[in-house]
């Protein structure tokens, strides 16, 4: 649930606060007690993924509470989120070229 709907407040506030940049949530980690959830993101269409990060990092309560106001009456808890780069996609693609020469 909470990968979908941050998922759609990307989506939502992506053209608005990131710069049109598309941003990916990949995997989604939730502790046993609901209070921290780590948010692992593919960041595509910029050219500064560390700045567009710092910048999510900084929009990370707003994104709390957006995903509050849609999740209050399935969870008790809103965990704190913690954004990670997934950067998965970039080493596949390392090793595909690697292969390929």
């Amino acid at each position: 649930m909470i990968q979908k709907e941050l998922s759609t407040s990307f989506l939502r506030e992506g053209r608005n606060i990131f710069g049109g940049a598309m941003i990916t949530v990949t995997k989604v980690n939730v502790t046993k007690d609901m209070a921290v959830c780590k948010v692992y993101l593919s960041l595509f269409n910029t050219k500064d993924k560390s700045a567009l990060l710092a910048l999510i990092k900084h929009h990370g309560k707003d994104l709390r509470f957006q995903l509050g106001q849609q999740l209050h009456n399935q969870l008790r808890i809103i965990p704190e989120l913690q954004f990670f780069e997934d950067d998965s996609l970039d080493y596949i693609e390392k090793i595909d070229t690697l292969l390929k020469t």
